[in-house]
């Protein structure tokens, strides 16, 4: 399966009358002269510390608590995809908007197309038990453990206090936020 990337172009007539039509045209993504030793700010998805040793330099990383950053090589992201594919199956690195090609670049776009990102990480706690229950079921295992962590977090500050969504995260993340 190669990459491709979707080229969105308009069309309308001469007296901008009709409404603009969008037609989407797949071009392969062509690889670009990427610097293998360029520096990619790595943030941690993990809620709590992740650690990642690499097996080529020995090197270690750690990020101490959700969101914090780490400055990783691009060719030490593609060792990590080889060693420690589950960095990336359960969205424990996350990468800024304008970092997101990186995703691409390593061929693991498809355990990042329902992804939060972490700025908007606590969206989810504010949106209705139906929307709840519908974007959780595209999460990976490890974004839905991520969830619950933080929906625990959240519970126990008293910040989610509505009963139909604790329910409703209960039920979508499968597990247990409150005792019963």
């Amino acid at each position: 399966m190669a990459n491709t990337r979707t080229k969105t172009t308009s069309a309308t007539n001469e007296n901008k009358t009709a409404p603009t039509v969008a037609q989407e045209k797949e071009t392969p993504i062509v690889p670009k002269e990427i610097d293998p030793t360029q520096y990619i700010t790595v943030r941690n998805g993990f809620q709590g510390r992740l650690i990642y040793k690499s097996p080529r330099t020995g090197e270690k990383f750690s990020w101490g608590a959700f969101g914090d950053e780490q400055e990783m090589e691009l060719r030490e992201l593609r060792n990590a995809k080889s060693s420690c594919k589950k960095m990336f199956e359960n969205n424990w690195f996350m990468f800024d908007e304008d970092e997101e090609w990186v995703i691409d670049y390593l061929g693991v776009r498809q355990f990042y197309k329902n992804s939060l990102h972490i700025d908007d990480f606590d969206s989810i706690f504010s949106m209705t038990p139906a929307e709840i229950k519908k974007l959780a079921a595209t999460m990976s295992d490890g974004l839905k453990k991520s969830v619950a962590y933080r929906a625990r977090k959240l519970i126990a500050d008293g910040e989610i206090d509505s009963r139909k969504s604790i329910m409703a995260l209960e039920e979508a993340l499968d597990t247990e936020l409150i005792e019963k």
